[in-house]
């Protein structure tokens, strides 16, 4: 009787034991799927670091686009304005040569006149 006893009770206590070995699983279970869901967070965290981050580099293109954009129309006005400079130079030549050659027509007017006038002072001679 006392044998039988002692018997259920190591029997209660291996039951309880194996009770406390399933409790530690089941802690050791919460605990993994408690680190699994933490880096599945950590996961979904970098990943929208990451889209944050290409989003970030998609603006940063964008205005590095603008920016080449911006340049490239700079110098489309720095030409133009080059041309403008260019067509007045010219226009300044041209104004030069028409100058220059109303002047060659006043010494050409001013060569007849000469003339006329020698040719009165020799008719006067003549007649003198």
């Amino acid at each position: 009787m006392a044998i039988r006893r002692r018997e259920r009770e190591r029997e209660r206590e291996r039951e309880r034991e194996r009770e406390r070995e399933r409790e530690r699983e089941r802690e050791r279970d919460r605990e993994r799927e408690g680190e699994r869901a933490r880096e599945r967070e950590r996961e979904r965290e970098r990943e929208i670091e990451r889209e944050r981050e290409r989003e970030g580099e998609k603006e940063r293109e964008g205005e590095r686009k603008r920016e080449r954009e911006r340049e490239r129309e700079r110098e489309r006005e720095r030409e133009r304005e080059r041309e403008r400079e260019r067509e007045r130079e010219r226009e300044r030549d041209r104004e030069g040569e028409r100058e220059r050659e109303r002047e060659r027509e006043r010494e050409r007017e001013r060569e007849r006149e000469r003339e006329k006038e020698r040719k009165r002072e020799r008719e006067g001679e003549r007649t003198g």
